[in-house]
């Protein structure tokens, strides 16, 4: 089971593919988590990596392929995969379609969890955070006990940078210009499957195992 994740910032994707990884027993394989480990170990793409993001600009798209590439060599992907965070264009989707297809694989389906922009706009820009202890809430759907105190070690919550409105509008506009033409891309394969990403975790889970159904038959 080959499975790419699609969705916007805020549409609970990491915690989907959680919970995905764990019921089809496929390794969550998150675009961040790859870079960090080959920064942190120190292999010719992580430090090839890691001069772009120290001069804070974007990683090339062809160090981002093959660092994917790499992982998706690894055994454990041998009997599927989840990715998360890749790809983002049109044109990494071809990159991951052309190794896939040197090896005789497929992607499956790609699953787009479709949350209204309201409301993500409304789950992002309400987070807060405890900067002592990590603790997180919501002002709407988690608020602490006393108004911006966490419930833990009684310190002041705050909003991080990448939850303001300014960012969090920034963010969406980028989601959304660089995925609908891969949304379109994948729409023309035939294995976009999309669905319902408002509501109860375990609702937008069930709804995802519904999806992925029809490639466990």
């Amino acid at each position: 089971m080959k499975i790419i994740l699609l969705g916007p910032p805020g549409a609970g994707k990491g915690t989907q593919a959680k919970f995905i990884s764990e019921e089809y027993s496929i390794p969550h394989i998150s675009t961040g988590d790859i870079f960090r480990k080959n920064i942190s170990d120190k292999t010719p793409l992580g430090i090839e990596a890691k001069e772009y993001l120290d001069k804070g600009q974007l990683v090339p798209d062809e160090v981002t392929i093959n660092i994917v590439k790499d992982r998706l060599s690894e055994d454990d992907c041998e009997s599927g995969f989840l990715l998360d965070g890749f790809p983002r264009t049109v044109y990494q989707a071809e990159a991951l379609d052309s190794f896939l297809n040197a090896n005789d694989n497929k992607i499956d389906m790609v699953l787009l969890i479709d949350v209204p922009r309201e409301l993500i706009f409304d789950r992002m820009t309400g987070r807060r955070i405890c900067p002592s202890c990590g603790a997180s809430y919501h002002v709407k759907f988690n608020p602490p006990k006393l108004k911006d105190k966490c419930d833990i070690c009684n310190n002041d919550i705050i909003q991080r940078k990448d939850d303001t409105e300014s960012t969090v509008k920034d963010r969406l506009d980028v989601y959304e210009k660089q995925t609908e033409p891969l949304i379109n891309y994948y729409k023309e394969q035939g294995v976009i499957s999309a669905i319902e990403g408002s509501g109860e975790i375990n609702q937008v889970f069930q709804r995802a195992k519904n999806a992925l159904g029809a490639i466990c038959k």
